[in-house]
């Protein structure tokens, strides 16, 4: 082992830390990947930093924006509302529309504002017909992580290998390429959510400010149960339900551990906080009857959940925020003088207002916010935030809807047909968004999200130093000699779950860049064709199904599902296994070795 080997996989080794951890966050640790490559002199600083002219991370980029376009101008409103209007209510076909649509749509969008998109829409039906949004939450996210796979633009991960190839001397992936095994794989993976999800998911309800107009207006309310309250020691739910019929329990908050009393048996204790909905007359009665009180926000007490100058909502951190990382104190949310963030949820573990200080915003966090009517019409408005609610925000720009569908249509298109590559139909889709209107400029910076493609390049350049080592091919060498026997096929096999894996606790992103040199390492060895290889990549590092931290848009659902862990993990792994075998088995159907 040489000293270059040596040294590049302690670089790797502490980037896997830092990248598991979050000590640092990506793009630093993808910055400090080209810093460390370009010091100890594995790579020059030209090819350190030769990520950035790279057309994957631009690719990328230029997808972002034209999404941000459609997006922006409600260019697929009209999807939404179809499938409110044929839907009626019947869990069944919202599941069954909601998976088809999202599908159709994650194929050729990047899925992270799919499902932003229809976690609004979903909220929105729950709480009219009164379901669980947990039954198709989750769902929805399996269903746009499969259909990403399908297309190369389905996910920037595809983008990504398929430069990774050509930079390894291979043809670059066709547009529908992929889908000779995608779309197989996409159609079994949505009927069995379709078939299993109703029965392993659990029936949480997401707490939302009703605005139906002639309804009995509810209020989203924290109370907090004092010491001698009459409710001490009973549960939840049976406690308030026959005094208070209408008053829907949302959560219980026993210290730092979230209680669904929906799903879990939670015995009031004194200084438990309920997140809960009921009607003005309900939530006076309990508070002079001293079963339950307002909470103290900042040393005063929260002003009253049915003041009309006041409403209580919840907002969910979406991927692409600029709040992500920085504390709420020094957010605009710490700025607004008629907004109080009461508490934040991250993972079933629970911060109250005295904790704001020390919480750095993550992706699908959920705070409790308590603002004046100008605010929440701002929050609803600004795309920082996504507002739990029940009624879906018109988009911003409509007007320009028709144009932005058909500059998405036109970039597809002339991708699809081979008239320009992939790189420059992205950039071509992203002018065009800014100078026909669809977004102004300042949007369309802002929809490029910086600490991923910094992320994509500081991996590029790992895997370009791991394969100029040779530490590619050493790994590749003790990785075949762990399946010595089995042949290609095995080692196809072997690669797509190992992905897999790596990708439940990496990015997919990272994952498929660093393996990419261990799959071309392991080809040349086998004397082999690379390319199911490098196919192989493409499915493995998207079966991250078992995790709601190993992709963006479970972390999305994570918290407004009501989910845990191992939900997860009971309804991800039926899918996982479903690419663990079909994909070594139908990729060298279409990719000879």
């Amino acid at each position: 082992m040489t000293p270059e080997i040596i040294i590049v996989t302690v670089i790797l080794l502490v980037a896997l830390v830092l990248f598991i951890s979050e000590k640092l966050s990506l793009d630093l640790t993808a910055l400090g990947i080209m810093v460390a490559l370009m010091v100890t002199g594995l790579l020059t600083p030209r090819d350190a930093v030769a990520g950035f002219a790279n057309p994957a991370p631009l690719t990328v980029g230029g997808l972002f924006i034209v999404t941000r376009g459609l997006v922006r101008t409600g260019a697929l409103t009209f999807l939404t509302t179809l499938l409110t209007n044929l839907t009626k209510g019947k869990p069944k076909l919202i599941l069954l529309y909601s998976l088809l649509l999202v599908g159709l749509l994650s194929a050729f969008i990047n899925n992270t504002p799919v499902v932003v998109m229809m976690l609004t829409v979903i909220i929105a039906l729950a709480g009219h017909f009164s379901l669980s949004p947990a039954r198709f939450l989750m769902p929805l996210s399996f269903a746009s992580i499969l259909a990403g796979t399908t297309t190369l633009i389905g996910t920037s991960t595809n983008i990504i290998v398929s430069d990774q190839a050509a930079a390894g001397g291979m043809e670059p992936l066709g547009m529908f390429e992929l889908a000779k095994v995608g779309l197989p794989l996409a159609v079994v993976g949505v009927i069995l959510l379709f078939l299993l999800s109703d029965g392993l998911l659990p029936r949480t309800r997401t707490p939302i400010l009703r605005q139906d107009k002639g309804a009995k207006h509810k209020y989203i309310a924290e109370l907090t149960i004092p010491e001698g309250s009459p409710l001490l020691g009973r549960e939840a739910i049976s406690a308030l339900k026959k005094a208070y019929p209408e008053v829907v329990v949302h959560e219980v908050v026993q210290g730092d551990r979230v209680c669904f009393p929906e799903t879990d048996y939670c015995e009031l204790i004194g200084g438990d906080a309920i997140l809960l909905s009921a009607t003005a007359a309900d939530l006076v009665s309990i508070i002079h009857s001293e079963d339950a009180q307002l909470p103290l926000v900042a040393g005063r007490s929260m002003a009253n959940p049915y003041d009309p100058n006041t409403a209580i909502v919840e907002a969910i951190v979406p991927p692409d925020s600029h709040m992500l990382g920085r504390r709420v104190k020094d957010t605009v949310l710490g700025a607004a003088d008629d907004v109080v963030v009461i508490g934040a949820q991250r993972r079933r573990h629970h911060f109250h207002a005295q904790d704001m200080g020390r919480l750095r915003l993550k992706t699908g966090d959920i705070l409790l916010v308590q603002c004046g009517p100008g605010s929440l019409q701002w929050l609803r408005d600004d795309s920082e935030l996504i507002i739990v609610e029940d009624n879906v925000p018109s988009p911003a720009n409509s007007r320009r809807a028709p144009m932005a569908l058909a500059i998405f249509l036109a970039m597809v298109g002339v991708a699809a047909l081979g008239v320009a590559n992939i790189l420059t139909a992205a950039l071509a889709g992203a002018f065009l968004m800014v100078i026909s209107g669809c977004l102004q400029l300042h949007e369309a910076y802002e929809a490029v999200d910086v600490p991923v493609l910094m992320l994509i390049i500081g991996t590029i350049a790992l895997g370009a130093a791991l394969t100029a080592s040779g530490a590619a091919d050493l790994y590749a060498s003790g990785f075949l000699s762990l399946f010595q026997g089995l042949g290609p096929r095995g080692v196809l096999a072997a690669l797509i779950i190992l992905t897999s894996l790596l990708s439940h606790v990496l990015s997919n992103n990272s994952t498929a860049v660093l393996l990419v040199p261990i799959g071309l390492a392991a080809a040349t060895a086998m004397d082999v064709d690379p390319r199911p290889f490098i196919v192989g990549i493409c499915f493995g590092a998207s079966a991250c199904f078992a995790s709601p931290i190993g992709y963006q848009t479970n972390l999305l659902v994570y918290g407004p599902g009501g989910y845990r862990f191992m939900d997860f993990v009971r309804l991800g792994m039926v899918l996982n296994v479903v690419v663990w075998v079909g994909a070594p088995l139908l990729v060298p159907l279409f990719w000879s070795f």
